[in-house]
């Protein structure tokens, strides 16, 4: 797309191939570009919407710094593998093995310190559990190699948080002018700062382009399948979107599952007769309708509908069996 922006044309098309196949004609492989010449002249193809490039290089750098947060994910679970293996628990008793404390008890062990006593003394005051239980659980035997092991880890980690730091202060000078959208977007129950700025470089801000809330769930491939026939409804999986959008989308579902909002009571009200998984796929629609309400104008915020939504709306539907989904997005 860049290489034919720099010809100047007047217009570029990208159409879908599948829209193309499913127009009337015939189609042979050796004539494929008459057929399409014709049904261009003819006006009776759909153009894609190209986003501009400056949009694009906002994507590039974002999905980047995604891949490396994921590749830092992986490093980390590559650390815990060698404590399991030197029998030391950290996990156990801190819930990031990456953080400040978890990451000075690394780099002592990574040292030659195997004291548990002295490796205790490096614990910070939010570590919520006994000296004792401290002790026991950084007692372990690291070898050699495991020593080795651990410091070239950590200093790969190091090095994958410089570039993520640099990534995320690139992305947060090109969004400068987007500072009301994405705070406005914060206001949404499970949606972060990275979220949001994922939101925008995905979807822009012009909403135009989208007639509706369930145009843009649909483009992102968030819609439930249909498979329905002679009456029977089967099972389908969501239709194919974009993949960066529906990964942050799923996690800010998760999250907003946590809380006691409206958000966290439609999590829960899926969660246990569909499970979390699809439950938090069916939140993050949720969000990115809110999302989308909020971007189409200025000065629009989200408005919690509060935990109770559902049972103030019909009290005997959970002592009855009984689920309307004929609204399924609730937004304040």
């Amino acid at each position: 797309m860049n290489l034919l922006e720099a010809y100047l044309f007047d217009a570029v098309m990208v159409v879908n191939p599948q829209h193309i196949q499913g127009m009337p004609g015939r189609k042979t492989n050796g004539q494929d570009w008459q057929w399409i010449a014709g049904l261009l002249r003819i006006g009776a193809m759909k153009a894609s919407d190209i986003p501009p490039r400056s949009q694009r290089a906002l994507r590039e750098l974002v999905r980047y710094r995604t891949s490396l947060q994921q590749t830092r994910a992986t490093e980390s679970n590559r650390i815990q593998k060698v404590l399991e293996g030197a029998n030391v628990k950290l996990r156990s008793i801190i819930g990031d093995v990456l953080g400040t404390t978890g990451q000075g008890i690394l780099a002592a062990l990574a040292d030659g310190e195997t004291d548990p006593t002295k490796l205790a003394d490096l614990a910070g005051p939010r570590i919520r559990v006994s000296r004792e239980t401290l002790i026991a659980a950084l007692t372990g035997l690291v070898d050699a190699h495991q020593r080795l092991m651990l410091r070239v880890q950590l200093q790969h980690v190091a090095f994958l948080d410089r570039q993520i730091l640099a990534l995320s202060e690139e992305v947060a000078t090109r969004l400068a002018n987007f500072d009301d959208a994405l705070t406005r977007l914060q206001t949404i129950p499970g949606v972060e700062r990275r979220t949001a700025e994922t939101m925008i470089t995905e979807i822009g801000t012009d909403m135009q382009r989208f007639p509706s809330a369930g145009h843009l769930v649909a483009w992102a491939g968030l819609n439930p399948g249909q498979d329905q026939s002679a009456g029977k409804a089967r099972p389908m999986r969501t239709r194919k979107g974009s993949k960066a959008l529906r990964a942050v989308l799923t996690q800010s579902g998760h999250a907003a599952g946590k809380t006691k909002t409206y958000l966290g009571a439609v999590y829960h009200r899926l969660a246990w007769r569909r499970g979390k998984q699809r439950a938090a796929i069916a939140t993050g629609r949720h969000i990115l309708i809110a999302a989308y309400a909020i971007l189409c104008a200025p000065d629009v915020v989200y408005q919690d509908l509060g935990a109770n939504y559902f049972d103030q709306r019909d009290p005997g539907a959970w002592c009855d069996g009984k689920f309307d989904d004929s609204k399924p997005w609730g937004i304040g």
